[in-house]
């Protein structure tokens, strides 16, 4: 989705800069320059609030030194701007972009994890300028409510402007939310100079032009007219084509106002970036979903940049493809590298590293142990061959040997509950870190009375799987296609075994996988029977592929086309989001918003109680902790529960054919299934909780 301010006509003036639809406002020469170096004066234009200005006088116009222009171009997808600058004809006095280096990158964060944010330009933005991600800047919506969390993110004009604060930053942009985002900036002079071209590209780069051209060090120049003629128009459109060239030809200019600087004197070192907030989909739109291309962003630059993977490279067609690449999150601790500062690795906040580091430190990721008691942090390591040092909130941590690439921190916290730690892995020149939550709880024992009502219980070690009460059957669907694999468990010693790993792309030669449970005595059509409780322990993939928006299914004896059709699912959507449902076959109740961690174990129960007439959802995640849902239950669904009674389907609706049906939308894939149990009773929440809290199998109660 296109931000709804890019129409917008708020019109921000600051310095010399000012503008509403291109309009120039100079402030006053009359006015005295300011004693501090760096205390913003202030101009107000009509129907605009307060700025700062800069004392133009200040403006150091001749020193030499690191350069730094940062375009922001939004609606531009990879593909798309490495066609143009292959074709240097297009673009008007553009030597500059012609001869950029361009490569692939991501954003979005991690689809599962407290990283993961919204796939539009807002989120993207925040990024960009920050280093960080939704979990650490705080904008997770385009809209003009949201603002940067300066006391958990500071922007690089903030590091830049406490480490060096002589050095001048200006912001021009196209976009008034993005510059509203930046507010804070603006108001304690870390940004110097900032404009609001409202929409207007000409202006844009003559703004932009004239902090290049009077030496301001750090420059950002953002435009948005092919964002705004895709959603428009289309992205297929002559009209976006134009907006496209326009836009490319005026970054050009740009460029070349840097190049006649270099001209002049060879002792600007300038680094010139060229990158965007977001990827589009194939109608144009910046969606926010976590879909490939939606996450495929681009870093182009004029600088030979060793950390930075895959120059020239082909699209990204999936999210393996996308790790291995820069992030938007490596933007900021480039440019602050270009222009001096040194962080020292205990202080270093940024989820990106700067990309002239000749080592690669990638895919920092944190999981909770097994034990729910620990953190595991791994990486990835190219091009090092010093120590690596890990911290732990600013602290020293561990000091481990080369090419390290993982490290479990065993904590002791006080008491049960969510803790949250930031962690730094540096090795050589490079950096990365990261905010880990746990939550924690020390050991506790399994409830014995979940052996009470225990109708079906599958511990899934091996294969055929078959349960250990006798009563039911788990078979894959298709009898040509058997679309399970054992998998470790991961669980803690001395239960350690075997899960069943369940691939709904593994189908048989009617269409139809995934797994069937068929119960003897099938509590969900047994409408004598006041309540039962369907329970498991279920992991996604490392990055949630099968969470999309449109839903996928872990369980359900319905066809899952429709929340609203007979029976019940358990569905699972965009950023691991399950969903519980049970439909009466015109309406639905459902519990939604409860979250798994991205490959990581959680415990999943849903209790029907036809008596009480209520559905209670119950999500424990080793990070999230326990989430739980309860919504009311009417008779027609009640009457209903039991959905086409042909079993229960594990990865696929109980046609067997949801994904074969909904490919485009709900990507199938593999889920890990383990302890499947179903009992004649609404189990309690201490109960639940004791099965999670424990990590014991069900086996521990069995005679």
């Amino acid at each position: 989705m296109l931000r709804p301010h890019l129409l917008a006509a708020l019109c921000l003036s600051a310095s010399f800069l000012t503008g509403c639809g291109g309009s120039d406002v100079a402030a006053s020469s009359s006015s005295p320059p300011s004693t501090a170096s760096n205390a913003p004066a202030t101009v107000t234009t009509p129907g605009a609030p307060e700025t700062p200005q800069a004392d133009p006088a200040a403006v150091n116009e001749g020193a030499p030194g690191p350069r730094v222009l940062l375009v922001v171009v939004d609606g531009i997808s990879y593909d798309t701007l490495r066609q143009k600058l292959a074709a240097p004809e297009l673009l008007d006095a553009s030597h500059m972009l012609g001869s950029m280096r361009i490569a692939p990158a991501f954003t979005g964060g991690r689809n599962g994890t407290l990283t993961a944010q919204r796939t539009t330009f807002a989120p993207g933005w925040a990024s960009l300028m920050t280093g960080v991600w939704v979990d650490r800047h705080g904008v997770a919506y385009d809209s003009d409510d949201q603002r940067i969390d300066t006391t958990r993110a500071p922007s690089m004009f903030t590091v830049l402007h406490a480490s060096q604060p002589a050095m001048k930053s200006g912001v021009v942009v196209s976009s008034p939310l993005d510059l509203a985002l930046l507010a804070s900036d603006v108001a304690s002079g870390a940004i110097t100079s900032a404009a609001d071209c409202s929409g207007e590209s000409t202006c844009v780069t003559e703004k932009a032009s004239v902090l290049v051209s009077t030496g301001y060090q750090f420059t950002v120049a953002q435009y948005s007219a092919p964002a705004a003629a895709a959603l428009t128009d289309g992205p297929g459109s002559g009209g976006y084509a134009q907006a496209v060239a326009d836009t490319l030809a005026q970054i050009g200019q740009l460029t070349s106002t840097v190049a006649r600087r270099q001209a002049i004197d060879a002792d600007e070192d300038w680094l010139v970036i060229l990158t965007t907030s977001a990827g589009m989909d194939a109608f144009g739109t910046a969606s926010g979903v976590q879909a490939t291309p939606n996450r495929t962003i681009f870093i182009a630059g004029n600088k030979t940049l060793p950390g930075l993977p895959g120059v020239e490279g082909a699209t990204p067609e999936d999210e393996s493809q996308l790790q291995v690449l820069a992030a938007a999150t490596d933007i900021a601790p480039t440019v602050l590298r270009q222009l001096g500062v040194q962080t020292k690795p205990a202080d270093y906040g940024f989820a990106g590293m700067a990309l002239q580091s000749s080592t690669e430190l990638r895919q920092l990721g944190a999981m909770a142990g097994a034990d729910k008691r620990s953190i595991e942090l791994a990486w990835t390591l190219v091009g090092n061959d010093t120590d690596v040092q890990v911290f732990r909130d600013g602290q020293p941590l561990a000091a481990l040997p080369a090419g390290t690439t993982h490290y479990t921190d065993a904590l002791d916290e006080a008491a049960d509950g969510d803790y949250t730690h930031r962690y730094t892995v540096a090795a050589g020149e490079a950096a990365s870190a990261l905010t880990a939550q746990i939550a924690y709880v020390k050991p506790t024992p399994l409830a014995p009375t979940l052996a009470n009502g225990l109708e079906v219980y599958y511990p899934l070690d091996s294969l055929p799987a078959l349960d250990a009460k006798g009563g039911s059957t788990l078979t894959p669907w298709a009898a040509d296609a058997d679309g399970a694999t054992q998998v470790d468990d991961g669980f803690v010693s001395p239960w350690k075994a075997h899960a069943l790993r369940i691939d709904s792309r593994l189908r048989g030669a009617d269409g139809k996988g995934g797994y069937r449970l068929q119960m003897n005595h099938d509590v969900t059509t047994d409408s004598a029977l006041g309540a039962f409780t369907l329970g498991f322990w279920v992991r996604s993939d490392e990055s949630c592929s099968q969470g999309t928006s449109f839903g996928g299914t872990l369980l359900a004896n319905k066809n899952y086309d429709s929340g609203s059709n007979a029976g019940l699912a358990i569905g699972i959507f965009g950023n691991c989001e399950l969903r519980f449902v049970l439909g009466s076959g015109s309406a639905r109740a459902e519990n939604k918003g409860a979250r798994l961690s991205a490959g990581q174990w959680a415990y999943v129960a849903m209790v029907v109680d036809r008596s009480a007439k209520t559905m209670k959802s119950f999500t424990l995640d080793p990070v999230l902790g326990t989430q739980t849902g309860s919504v009311a239950l009417t008779d027609a669904i009640i009457a209903k529960i039991g959905g086409l009674g042909t079993g229960l389907a594990i990865n696929e609706d109980a046609t067997a054919l949801y994904y074969q049906r909904n490919a485009a939308k709900a990507p199938p894939g593999a889920l890990d299934f383990n302890e499947f149990a179903v009992w004649n009773r609404a189990l309690t929440s201490a109960e639940i909780t004791s099965i999670f809290k424990s990590g014991q199998p069900l086996s521990v109660l069995q005679p």
